[in-house]
């Protein structure tokens, strides 16, 4: 999917999610911390929301990000092929970020795959509508400094870290090559 079509495709989700559960514009920016003009802007593919904004907007809607990109109407199965595994590229790290967890089931669990570029820092700020919700970050190559509640946890390769969602967090890859880890999140709600 090239990128232009993949802004429509995040705008037009978002919004549809917004009227779906009765939001204003102003409703899901209070809810997201995220301004109602940015929210409009990405609703109309203006603007390609970063990994921290799109979580928040996503936090706020009540689903993942792994449920916001998943395909409504496709067939639930409980199979995954990699080939079909929705890939989303950060526009401001350039992080790719892959769905690994076969979308549309009921489980309360996704397993992501990032792939984080050397040098590259995106932050999560705290987020009230993410609170419940815990992830485990599990480090298969390179290197990667994940800060949560103000401590600085350096990981290397076979490490895993455990943190609340909502509670806010900074990723960044102090290294020379790209990290790449598996992310499990628990939405934890019913």
């Amino acid at each position: 999917m090239a990128d232009e079509d993949l802004e429509l495709a995040i705008g037009a989700r978002i919004k549809e999610l917004r009227i779906a559960r009765g939001l204003t514009l102003d409703e899901l920016a209070n809810a997201s911390a995220v301004s109602r003009a940015m929210i409009s802007r990405i609703e109309r593919a203006e603007a390609s929301p970063t990994a921290s904004l799109l979580s928040r907007l996503c936090a706020a809607l009540g689903l993942s990000l792994s449920a916001f990109f998943a395909e409504e109407d496709e067939e639930v199965s409980p199979l995954a092929r990699r080939d079909q595994q929705a890939i989303w590229r950060d526009p401001g790290t350039g992080y790719v970020r892959r769905a690994v967890s076969p979308p549309g089931t009921e489980s309360k669990v996704d397993v992501v795959e990032v792939i984080f570029p050397a040098g590259a820092r995106v932050i999560f700020p705290p987020n009230t509508a993410s609170a419940g919700m815990t992830q485990h970050v599990w480090l298969f190559e390179g290197e990667m400094e994940v800060t949560h509640r103000d401590i600085a946890h350096r990981l290397t390769s076979g490490d895993c870290l455990f943190m609340g969602v909502g509670d806010g967090h900074a990723f960044h890859n102090p290294g020379e090559v790209p990290a790449r880890y598996g992310v499990i999140l628990d939405r934890g709600r019913s």
